[in-house]
């Protein structure tokens, strides 16, 4: 560790849904530990969410428990980012993305163009892994002029990956068209992860030959979720990650409540039973996969 003082968590709190119901914030127990380390390769430690007395530190503590070895903690804008070069220098069995978020991006106008600069000069930083979150969201952002502004941050940061060697992230929601447009538009970095995947099976084929990793959230647990599944089904085992984006997207039986690296296992084991395959071999395919997409040498 190369730091001592803890990091402040970012009071980002959601105690009630987006239907207006008090949520439960009570901390789900811990799962049954896996056989083999995985790697949560999207997290945001820095985000309270309703369960700000979990620190960033007791949450790593309690994902290495159950088996969770390693984290990525995603930047979503400059601050974000920022803080997750300090979480990686202070914990080995973390590493950083640096980046602007989609709706941050549509928001920041005239100014994006100079955050942009500042994300491009901290991804060399040799414990940034890659750049992203980064992409489209028009589910939050409908307008046209957001989407543009979107559209030319996801231009640059696939740039910067690309002019600095980092893995891109790419976060797409109700855009998956557009995505794949200025992908091809502006030619592929050589690895790219498609965050919390929630195409369908035609989609996923799409992304897979463009030689992406898709990675799965606890979403592909929800009961509503069978695309999901389908697109896991037939993703072949070297190209699929998993991740938690704790706080949120939180694996059944726990839907709704919030979610932690540790609470991995949950999806794993609902991955293993989609692929018909040997939670093992799950497991260290995952492993493995991460380092082929984040770069090994961590943890």
């Amino acid at each position: 560790m190369s730091r001592s003082e803890p990091l402040p968590l970012r009071d980002q709190r959601a105690d009630v849904t987006e239907q207006g119901q008090q949520r439960n914030l009570q901390r789900p127990a811990l799962p049954d530990p896996l056989p083999s380390p995985v790697v949560d390769t999207h997290c945001h430690l820095d985000v309270a969410d309703g369960m700000s007395t979990l620190s960033p530190g007791e949450a790593i503590e309690l994902a290495a428990s159950v088996g969770v070895r390693r984290i990525v903690q995603v930047g979503c804008d400059l601050a974000g980012s920022h803080w997750a070069i300090a979480a990686a220098e202070q914990w080995d069995s973390v590493v950083a993305t640096v980046a602007i978020h989609p709706n941050d991006a549509a928001r920041l106008g005239p100014g994006l163009a100079a955050t942009l600069h500042d994300i491009d000069e901290l991804a060399p930083h040799p414990r940034v892994r890659a750049v992203g979150e980064t992409g489209l969201d028009y589910f939050r952002t409908p307008d046209a002029v957001g989407q543009g502004l979107q559209r030319e941050a996801f231009a640059a940061h696939i740039a910067t990956a690309k002019r600095c060697g980092k893995t891109l992230v790419i976060h797409d929601r109700d855009a998956h068209e557009d995505v794949l447009k200025v992908l091809d538009a502006e030619g592929p970095p050589d690895r790219i992860v498609m965050h919390c995947f929630s195409g369908d099976a035609d989609f996923a084929r799409a992304c897979l030959d463009r030689g992406a990793y898709l990675s799965f959230a606890g979403t592909v647990t929800f009961k509503n979720a069978a695309m999901l599944r389908e697109a896991l089904a037939l993703t072949p085992l070297d190209r699929v990650l998993t991740e938690t984006d704790a706080p949120y997207l939180t694996p059944a039986p726990y839907r709704g409540r919030p979610n932690a690296s540790y609470l991995i296992p949950h999806t794993v084991r609902q991955m293993a039973a989609v692929l018909d395959t040997d939670l093992d071999g799950l497991c260290r395919a995952l492993n493995d996969n991460a380092d082929a997409a984040f770069g090994g040498g961590w943890g």
